[in-house]
Protein backbone atom coordinates (compact mmCIF):
# COMPACT_ATOMS: atom_id res chain seq x y z
CA UNK A 1 0.00 0.00 0.00
CA UNK A 2 1.31 3.64 -1.07
CA UNK A 3 1.44 6.20 1.21
CA UNK A 4 0.40 9.59 0.75
CA UNK A 5 3.38 12.15 1.42
CA UNK A 6 2.49 14.55 3.50
CA UNK A 7 1.66 18.19 1.57
CA UNK A 8 4.38 20.66 2.58
CA UNK A 9 2.68 24.04 3.88
CA UNK A 10 4.01 26.93 2.75
CA UNK A 11 5.65 28.82 5.31
CA UNK A 12 3.95 31.76 7.51
CA UNK A 13 4.15 35.42 5.91
CA UNK A 14 4.93 37.66 8.08
CA UNK A 15 5.36 41.68 7.31
CA UNK A 16 7.68 43.66 9.55
CA UNK A 17 6.97 47.15 9.47
CA UNK A 18 9.68 48.71 11.04
CA UNK A 19 12.30 51.36 10.46
CA UNK A 20 15.45 50.03 12.26
CA UNK A 21 17.62 48.25 10.24
CA UNK A 22 18.97 46.58 13.83
CA UNK A 23 15.57 45.61 14.85
CA UNK A 24 14.70 44.32 11.69
CA UNK A 25 18.11 42.12 11.28
CA UNK A 26 17.56 41.16 14.56
CA UNK A 27 13.59 39.75 14.01
CA UNK A 28 14.90 37.62 10.97
CA UNK A 29 17.72 36.37 12.92
CA UNK A 30 15.01 35.20 15.66
CA UNK A 31 12.86 34.10 13.26
CA UNK A 32 15.30 31.40 11.59
CA UNK A 33 14.81 29.97 15.33
CA UNK A 34 11.08 29.29 14.54
CA UNK A 35 10.09 25.64 14.47
CA UNK A 36 7.53 26.83 11.34
CA UNK A 37 9.18 27.49 8.42
CA UNK A 38 8.44 31.79 8.42
CA UNK A 39 8.93 34.12 5.34
CA UNK A 40 9.63 37.71 6.95
CA UNK A 41 9.07 40.53 4.63
CA UNK A 42 10.06 43.76 5.68
CA UNK A 43 8.53 47.42 4.88
CA UNK A 44 10.57 50.66 6.28
CA UNK A 45 8.09 52.77 6.73
CA UNK A 46 4.18 53.30 6.45
CA UNK A 47 3.82 54.07 3.11
CA UNK A 48 5.96 51.15 2.16
CA UNK A 49 3.72 48.87 4.56
CA UNK A 50 0.43 50.21 2.49
CA UNK A 51 1.60 49.77 -0.75
CA UNK A 52 2.94 46.53 0.07
CA UNK A 53 -0.25 44.92 1.43
CA UNK A 54 -2.31 46.64 -1.35
CA UNK A 55 -0.24 45.24 -4.09
CA UNK A 56 1.14 48.76 -5.41
CA UNK A 57 4.56 49.54 -7.31
CA UNK A 58 7.09 48.51 -6.41
CA UNK A 59 5.26 45.12 -4.24
CA UNK A 60 2.86 43.57 -6.64
CA UNK A 61 4.50 40.46 -6.11
CA UNK A 62 3.52 40.33 -2.48
CA UNK A 63 1.75 37.55 -0.78
CA UNK A 64 -0.72 38.94 1.82
CA UNK A 65 0.59 38.20 5.27
CA UNK A 66 -0.62 36.45 7.68
CA UNK A 67 0.31 38.31 10.40
CA UNK A 68 1.41 42.04 10.42
CA UNK A 69 4.04 43.32 12.82
CA UNK A 70 3.99 47.39 13.61
CA UNK A 71 6.34 49.71 14.86
CA UNK A 72 4.33 53.01 15.79
CA UNK A 73 7.37 55.35 15.16
CA UNK A 74 7.83 55.51 11.58
CA UNK A 75 9.13 57.75 9.07
CA UNK A 76 6.86 58.82 5.91
CA UNK A 77 3.59 57.79 7.46
CA UNK A 78 3.22 57.27 11.34
CA UNK A 79 2.98 53.46 13.18
CA UNK A 80 -0.38 54.91 13.99
CA UNK A 81 -1.78 55.96 10.93
CA UNK A 82 -1.04 52.68 8.97
CA UNK A 83 -2.97 50.75 11.92
CA UNK A 84 -5.71 53.06 11.05
CA UNK A 85 -5.77 52.54 7.59
CA UNK A 86 -5.47 48.67 7.68
CA UNK A 87 -8.15 48.33 10.17
CA UNK A 88 -10.45 50.30 8.14
CA UNK A 89 -9.99 48.55 5.07
CA UNK A 90 -12.14 45.99 4.31
CA UNK A 91 -9.80 44.20 2.42
CA UNK A 92 -7.04 44.05 4.96
CA UNK A 93 -8.70 44.60 8.63
CA UNK A 94 -8.68 40.57 9.36
CA UNK A 95 -5.22 40.10 8.78
CA UNK A 96 -4.11 39.93 12.53
CA UNK A 97 -1.54 42.98 13.41
CA UNK A 98 0.28 42.98 16.47
CA UNK A 99 2.19 46.14 17.42
CA UNK A 100 5.42 45.82 18.32
CA UNK A 101 6.57 49.32 19.50
CA UNK A 102 9.17 50.74 21.95
CA UNK A 103 6.63 52.77 23.58
CA UNK A 104 5.27 51.53 26.89
CA UNK A 105 3.05 55.03 26.94
CA UNK A 106 -0.20 54.08 28.27
CA UNK A 107 -2.15 56.62 25.59
CA UNK A 108 0.17 54.50 23.02
CA UNK A 109 -1.72 50.81 24.28
CA UNK A 110 -4.88 52.60 24.43
CA UNK A 111 -4.68 54.01 20.91
CA UNK A 112 -3.65 51.16 19.38
CA UNK A 113 -6.54 48.65 20.95
CA UNK A 114 -9.24 51.43 20.38
CA UNK A 115 -7.63 51.00 16.46
CA UNK A 116 -8.43 47.51 16.27
CA UNK A 117 -5.00 46.36 17.00
CA UNK A 118 -5.26 42.52 17.88
CA UNK A 119 -2.05 42.83 20.08
CA UNK A 120 0.55 45.41 21.65
CA UNK A 121 4.02 44.27 22.47
CA UNK A 122 6.87 46.01 23.94
CA UNK A 123 9.94 45.64 22.03
CA UNK A 124 12.29 43.32 23.95
CA UNK A 125 15.85 45.04 24.98
CA UNK A 126 17.32 41.49 25.15
CA UNK A 127 18.13 39.27 23.00
CA UNK A 128 17.04 36.33 25.36
CA UNK A 129 13.44 37.83 25.34
CA UNK A 130 13.25 38.17 21.74
CA UNK A 131 13.86 34.29 21.49
CA UNK A 132 10.73 34.23 24.43
CA UNK A 133 8.60 36.63 21.63
CA UNK A 134 9.11 34.19 19.12
CA UNK A 135 7.93 31.21 21.33
CA UNK A 136 4.86 33.27 22.22
CA UNK A 137 4.49 34.60 18.21
CA UNK A 138 4.24 30.54 17.50
CA UNK A 139 2.22 29.53 20.11
CA UNK A 140 -0.48 32.03 20.48
CA UNK A 141 -0.80 33.18 16.25
CA UNK A 142 1.33 30.74 14.48
CA UNK A 143 -0.60 27.78 15.72
CA UNK A 144 -3.83 29.27 15.51
CA UNK A 145 -3.39 30.24 11.56
CA UNK A 146 -5.61 28.66 9.04
CA UNK A 147 -3.44 25.35 7.89
CA UNK A 148 -3.38 25.30 3.93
Amino acid sequence: MKTKAKPESRPIEILLVEDSRGDATLMREVFKQSRVPIHLNVARNGEDALAYLRQQEPFTYALEPDIILLDLNLPKKDGREVLGEIKRDHALKHIPLLVLSASQDDADMRLAYEQHANFYLVKPLRMDHFSVLLKYLEDFWIKTLPQE
